[in-house]
């Protein structure tokens, strides 16, 4: 019988779990073996009792070495991954781009990785997209965290004292986090614009209720990600920009591209020329920041205006994102398990092959496939 565990996340801060009590139930159900390492799931709001049936052990070791599947939100250290057994199946948000120690420990073991970032971004995917799932919630939590630190309401307000006119939000970039972004903002009353150098985003940022901030640059490129500005493009996009952030009280910067760092965006110059009082969140701190300001996991004071570089805004709702995300890593893990649970790995199948980044020993492409 194939054994699907997990573990408790060691990334510091991470308070999700790649297997909710649902997926669990749903796994068992298709004849596999739960394995867990106890309170794998309490910061993510679960207790062990709610995974029934699963089998539970105090050790991560002992998990560890009993698991054919083990699947994870971020991946486990190097001397964590050499005790799973050879030829084990690790399925998660796995960051091949700064796999450093852990691909070898892949190698050596014949384990078959599957980075799910690397997923192709096709309408078959979505079930499976985990950037998309927590992206969702990093741009919801995103404007919370401006609401909160602003010093300004963002709805109007009519009051004895007087008329409040309402926060000018911006949101960068209009993929799923801007989007979740300019929802919520439009939710708690802001007037809200959104900006992107792609000209299709126009309908969608509108049809949420925001404005679409035309400025003049359009960058289409392929798989639904902007393609890179030209030296022109760039200097008019940032003259432009930096005009209308003197206007603006907020600003969310939400552009990114997996696996590589985060384009920068507004500038020294921008910032200084915002009003004081004005708050920036850059949802892309983890890989760089859109703000050449900010600093991850830290928030900067820039003369009256603040910076502030969260981490890991996912797991701010680890209740939802771990449900959005462990389902997302169940629907992949169905295309590895038929119905009497037992383990094929499909390499004809795209989505198998494009997400897989070690196999039998090798990383495909050296021919693992």
């Amino acid at each position: 019988m194939t054994t699907v565990a997990i573990i408790r996340e060691q990334a510091e801060g991470e308070r999700r779990v790649a297997m909710t009590p649902e997926t669990c139930r749903k796994l068992r159900a298709k004849g596999v073996q739960i394995q867990i390492q106890c309170g794998a799931g309490l910061s993510a709001g679960f207790s062990d009792a709610d995974y029934e049936g699963a089998l539970l052990d105090q050790s991560a070791d002992a998990v560890l070495q009993q698991a054919d599947v083990l699947l994870c939100v971020q991946s486990p250290s190097p001397e964590n991954l050499l005790l799973l057994k050879e030829g084990a199946i690790i399925i998660g948000a796995l960051a091949p781009h700064l796999a450093g120690q852990r691909l070898p420990v892949h190698l050596q073991l014949k384990h078959s990785a599957f980075a799910l970032e690397k997923l192709p971004r096709t309408t078959r995917a979505q079930a499976m997209d985990i950037l998309s799932s927590q992206a969702g919630m990093a741009g919801y939590k995103a404007v919370l965290i401006a609401a909160q630190r602003a010093p300004r309401f963002f709805p109007m307000l009519t009051t004895a004292a007087g008329t409040i006119r309402p926060s000018r939000v911006l949101i960068v970039g209009a993929g799923v986090a801007g989007l979740q972004a300019i929802a919520t903002a439009k939710r708690l009353g802001a007037q809200v614009e959104g900006f992107d150098v792609r000209p299709e985003t126009r309908e969608q940022i509108e049809s949420l209720g925001g404005k679409f901030l035309d400025l003049g640059v359009s960058a289409v490129g392929e798989g639904g990600y902007a393609r890179a500005l030209t030296d022109d493009e760039r200097a008019l996009q940032q003259e432009r920009l930096a005009a209308h952030l003197k206007l603006v009280d907020v600003v969310v910067t939400t552009a990114a591209v997996p696996g590589r760092p985060a384009p920068k965006i507004i500038t020294d110059a921008m910032v200084a020329g915002m009003r004081r009082g004005s708050v920036v969140v850059d949802l892309a701190a983890e890989t760089g920041g859109n703000c050449t300001r900010t600093e991850p996991g830290s928030e900067v004071d820039c003369d009256g205006v603040l910076v502030i570089g969260p981490l890991n805004l996912a797991s701010m709702g680890a209740v939802h994102a771990s449900e959005m995300f462990s389902r997302n890593l169940f629907n992949f893990l169905c295309l590895l398990i038929d119905d009497t649970g037992v383990v094929n790995i499909p390499f004809d199948d795209e989505l198998v092959a494009k997400s897989c980044i070690a196999h039998n020993g090798a990383e495909p492409a050296q021919g693992a496939q």
